[in-house]
């Protein structure tokens, strides 16, 4: 008898139906909508980081690269030009004054960008403030040169050196270090899959929510079919559905671009990077006679950790290249011509050891024979890096702009769908609340 009494009689649950139907009307729109701000944000988190590897992090990338380049090719100019002819061709001092330019336009637009963090930002300052002095250097040993005091002037041309190599070159490196760790940051966030994760059991969640409301439904109406949450539970697969092929096929372009593209690319660059400094302190060397054996034993580092060889950058990115494309070519060159350039530097410390400074000086500067010179083995394999890592820059751009384009879709998409099933979901379940008025 209690059990009977206990037990919701027909005109009782028929009466809390529609309170029932009411709540669950809000329930499927709020969750449709969270289903849109949730998916939404998923979606344009990640096609904003596509297109910020494009469009910010890689340019930044390339001008901390370019950076260093500048100032090592504006200091090795500098010192060459009047270690051969204390009135050096106007073509050599237009040389120098370009790269001096370059290096301020890489550093005012890296400036622009602001410093990722605390060492960022101090080796910014440190190029600002001190890039000026050096130059300042260079243009006091250019006058003395001039006058005819090439003592005074080679003093200059060596302190400008030094200022060069312990101070603008480190600071140069630190910020070609942290532009690229912000890439591979910021690559990571375009690719990762926990957000995408996360929004597709939302995705679920509400399915599953979907479904049991047209059980009930089914059971209190005697309908066996909503049309509203039918088609409220179709928008979903679609947009979820879709929202999960566009990630996966911005993530596969991503991926490739990275691997074939922006890898070996950080790979030459830092091997451009060490090519860099191999030169500059065997021309530091020749004109500081300090007797340091320290250029020698970088330069036996240096070069290992250039390559070719087991774990060496060249050989990186030898490995990374795709196919059979110019970039693989130009690396497979520079392997060549890096061992050629390692045994003139090899010898151009020799002859410096041998106390035959005259001949060092030569090598060095390009006015010895040319089969033998360590600057005219520099000329041949310096360009081919630069060039291969143009072509990888590219292969990166080109697809992870195909990336980013699979990507960019997928909020608005995801936005509609939720727009959509709040709609359906508020038709469907107000059709029967209006059966109770």
């Amino acid at each position: 008898m209690t059990a009977t009494l206990d037990r919701p009689r027909p005109r009782q649950r028929s009466a809390r139906t529609p309170v029932m139907l009411l709540a669950l009307m809000i329930a499927l729109v709020l969750l449709s909508l969270a289903w849109g701000g949730l998916g939404g944000w998923v979606a344009d988190e990640h096609s904003s980081a596509a297109s910020a590897m494009v469009t910010v992090d890689e340019p930044l990338s390339l001008d901390a690269q370019q950076l260093y380049q500048d100032v090592a090719d504006a200091d090795v100019t500098a010192t060459t030009m009047f270690l051969a002819s204390s009135q050096p061709p106007l073509a050599s001092t237009q040389h120098y004054l370009n790269d001096i330019a370059a290096a301020g336009a890489q550093l005012s637009a890296l400036r622009s960008a602001g410093g990722q963090n605390q060492a960022e930002s101090a080796a910014l300052s440190t190029l600002a403030r001190d890039l000026p002095v050096y130059s300042g250097y260079v243009a006091e040993a250019r006058s003395n040169y001039a006058l005819g005091y090439p003592l005074t002037g080679g003093s200059f041309l060596q302190v400008a050196s030094e200022e060069a190599h312990l101070d603008l070159l480190p600071a140069a490196k630190t910020v070609f270090d942290q532009r690229n760790d912000a890439l591979a940051a910021t690559s990571g966030q375009a690719t990762g899959l926990p957000l995408v994760i996360v929004a597709l059991l939302l995705a679920i969640i509400i399915g599953i929510v979907l479904y049991r409301a047209q059980r009930w439904l089914a059971r209190r109406t005697n309908r066996m079919f909503n049309v509203g949450l039918a088609l409220a539970s179709l928008v979903l697969v679609i947009s979820a559905v879709w929202l999960l092929a566009g990630f996966l096929a911005g993530r596969s372009d991503l991926n490739a671009g990275i691997a074939d593209g922006s890898q070996p690319a950080r790979e030459l660059a830092q091997a451009s990077i060490g090519v860099q400094q191999v030169r500059g302190d065997a021309v530091l060397n020749v004109i500081s006679r300090s007797g340091d054996t320290s250029f020698q034993s970088d330069f036996t580092t240096t070069s290992r950790n250039v390559g070719p060889g087991p774990h060496s950058l060249l050989s990186a990115a030898a490995a990374a290249q795709s196919g059979d494309g110019p970039a693989a070519g130009l690396v497979a060159a520079a392997e060549r011509e890096a061992t050629t350039w390692y045994r003139a530097n090899a010898e151009v410390y020799k002859l410096g050891a041998d106390a035959e400074y005259a001949s060092e000086r030569d090598m060095v500067i390009g006015a010895g024979p040319g089969a033998s010179s360590s600057a005219a083995e520099y000329n041949v394999l310096e360009p081919d890096i630069t060039k291969a890592i143009g072509d990888d820059e590219s292969d990166f751009r080109s697809a992870v702009s195909k990336g980013s384009n699979a990507l960019s879709p997928l909020e608005p998409v995801v936005l509609v769908a939720a727009l959509l099933m709040a709609l359906c979901c508020a038709w469907g379940l107000w059709r029967r609340l209006a059966e109770y008025r």
